[in-house]
């Protein structure tokens, strides 16, 4: 993911951290400095009393640090964790003591599995009260210290640049990840006389010469390159630049990982696919054909690997050359034949300058090219009124240039996956740990962020009663993401294992939803429902022109529960009575009733205007 500018907050001012030593500053006035002085544009915070003394140092510094205020913890770390996603930067996300930090704690997981650079500052009770079990006592160093990079806890005021420093540094340096901070609620009022820190610096490990050298007389002896693209949030715009320069200079063939899909120009002639949840099984079979797997910061996890299934660790079938910003990484699941330590960026920029070789690959990478087309370019003929694959179609060819979406987990978001192709101004973030919730607070972010650019939010219906409720924050802070939902009426990923491994035996995976355009329209927004493949276009062209938070509720045929097959055929093929394929809800019957009503009034519209 390439980093971007976020617009900074009103009378925004770097701070360069020198020679600066107010006398007697509070330790929530210190803190809040540090994070200005790291340069820190915006926080994502709950408000708990247990960093009150924080807010009161936010408030000093309101003219530079844009305080977002959310409904949820999960939702605010989640917002925090896009912001780390979008700009390279650490997001800051600021909770209360033990709920707000028990809530919060799945963005830092999702920042853990995504490597993206995160603080969370924790509220913590009164120094003296602890380990007497006090009111909502927590110790985060045990709670947090499987998941974060580092946990502290901020004993004394006149440590706080130094700590604070220092959590920034670790949250950037090798692989990116999150690191979390607890800060007494007695230690921030406090006071002390410390100067501020300097900003934190990325460091950059460039590559070895002597394995830049290996990796070029390893591609001259390669036939079926293939290259897999990971770390979104670890590339830089510059760094993009020198990969895809790289990558079409040898026409190799590029694949990303799960949910990374715009780290390359998806219309480039090497771009061939994702390799992820519900991706294409022509290019999974061709993963196994390659003859060198060059795997530039991704894990090689799970999903990329379809449960280490393409690839068998520890080693390989054919050679491996990972490169990854962190040596720990490197053969912590694949032995490497050409482990490389370096910046992604900095790999990028050496690989342009000194490897080229003649491709003796040409074929091949046309040939895979030819399956990504096919897959992307090619929509079936769906059954039901409303054909995902060509409403996604009609999006991609909506989309501005720098559009940013966002997207969460479940099956609905293989129809983004497989019928969007991203161009090298757009960005697309999601959880690539499979955290529900995630895309709305992370589509609000994004538009806090870059208010200029179009937002779009795409959730399923199961993941958008997680965290819906922060359209109130998209109305608080005046930003206006358009919210895609994707409406089957099921938790759809778990329906398509159960009917997979216990067909026609339906239990705990089917929901009752609202009439979703009713939800945002009860916030002052605008709400469109969409039941015909015609019907798409139009609704989303409101929703964008709106002016205001908008939401687009899509409802989808249910028995279609991915872009391959039906409920329907998993149950043929099991031999189960199809008659038990699922059926919209009865709640769902009346709304849709709503639904068409409304579609008519917005048709009659129309011909009226013309």
């Amino acid at each position: 993911m390439a980093h971007l500018e976020a617009k900074p907050a009103d009378g925004a001012r770097s701070a360069s951290g020198k020679g600066s030593k107010p006398a007697g500053r509070t330790g929530g006035r210190i803190l809040a400095d540090a994070l200005r002085s790291q340069g820190v544009s915006h926080v994502f915070q709950v408000a708990g009393e247990s960093f009150l003394g924080l807010l009161d140092g936010l408030y000093e510094n309101r003219s530079a640090i844009r305080t977002i205020t959310c409904r949820f913890e999960g939702a605010a770390v989640n917002m925090a964790e896009a912001h780390g996603k979008l700009t390279g930067r650490p997001g800051v996300a600021i909770v209360t003591r033990g709920p707000g930090a028990c809530h919060g704690s799945i963005g830092i997981h999702i920042a853990q599995q995504d490597s993206t650079p995160l603080i969370l500052l924790v509220g913590q009770i009164p120094r003296g009260d602890t380990d007497r079990d006090a009111f909502q006592e927590v110790d985060y160093r045990s709670f947090f210290g499987g998941m974060a990079k580092w946990v502290t806890q901020i004993e004394d005021a006149a440590r706080i640049p130094e700590l604070i420093h220092h959590a920034f540094q670790v949250a950037v340096s090798g692989r990116p990840g999150p690191v979390v901070v607890a800060i007494p609620e007695d230690m921030q009022t406090d006071t002390a006389e410390v100067p501020d820190m300097r900003r934190y610096t990325v460091p950059r490990i460039l590559p070895d010469p002597a394995a830049m050298a290996e990796l070029k007389r390893m591609l001259g002896r390669a036939r079926r390159p293939l290259v897999i693209l990971g770390q979104g949030a670890h590339w830089t715009a510059e760094g993009r630049a020198d990969l895809a320069a790289w990558i079409v200079a040898n026409e190799l063939p590029a694949a990303v990982g799960f949910r990374r899909q715009a780290i390359i120009d998806n219309t480039l002639p090497n771009f061939v696919g994702d390799l992820g949840n519900g991706g294409d099984p022509a290019l999974f079979a061709k993963a196994k054909e390659a003859d060198l797997i060059l795997s530039i910061g991704s894990r090689m996890g799970e999903p990329v690997t379809q449960g280490y299934s393409l690839f068998a660790p520890p080693r390989l079938d054919v050679p491996l050359v990972h490169v990854m910003p962190d040596g720990g990484e490197l053969g912590r699941v694949y032995q490497a034949d050409l482990p490389i330590q370096a910046d992604l960026n900095s790999f990028a920029t050496a690989a342009r300058a000194t490897v080229t070789v003649e491709p003796a690959w040409k074929g091949w990478t046309k040939e895979l090219r030819a399956n990504r087309m096919k897959w992307s370019g090619e929509v079936p003929d769906y059954d039901g009124r409303l054909n995902l694959g060509a409403a996604m179609k009609e999006l991609e060819a909506m989309l501005p240039e720098d559009a940013i979406v966002t997207t969460d987990a479940g099956n609905f978001s293989a129809w983004g996956a497989r019928f969007i192709n991203y161009g090298r101004e757009q960005t697309l973030i999601g959880p690539c740990c499979g955290a529900m919730g995630y895309s709305v607070p992370a589509g609000i972010a994004a538009k806090v962020l870059f208010p200029e650019r179009t937002v779009v939010s795409m959730v399923g219906d199961g993941s958008f009663l997680m965290n819906g409720q922060e359209l109130a924050t998209a109305f608080h802070h005046g930003v206006n993401p358009v919210v895609m939902v994707f409406n089957n009426q099921m938790y759809g990923t778990i329906r398509m294992h159960q009917e997979r491994d216990y067909p026609g035996r339906v239990s705990g995976t089917a929901l009752t939803n609202p009439d979703f355009a009713k939800f945002i329209e009860a916030y002052g927004g605008h709400g469109e429902v969409v039941q015909e493949t015609e019907e798409f276009r139009p609704a989303v062209e409101r929703a964008l022109a709106a002016g205001k938070p908008a939401l687009v509720e899509l409802r989808m045929n249910p028995d279609q529960i991915t872009t391959r097959t039906t409920i329907s055929a998993m149950r043929r093929a099991a031999g189960v009575s199809v008659a038990k394929a699922a059926k919209p809800a009865k709640a769902d019957k009346k709304s849709a009733k709503a639904a068409t009503a409304r579609g008519r009034a917005g048709k009659a519209a129309k011909a009226k205007k013309r």
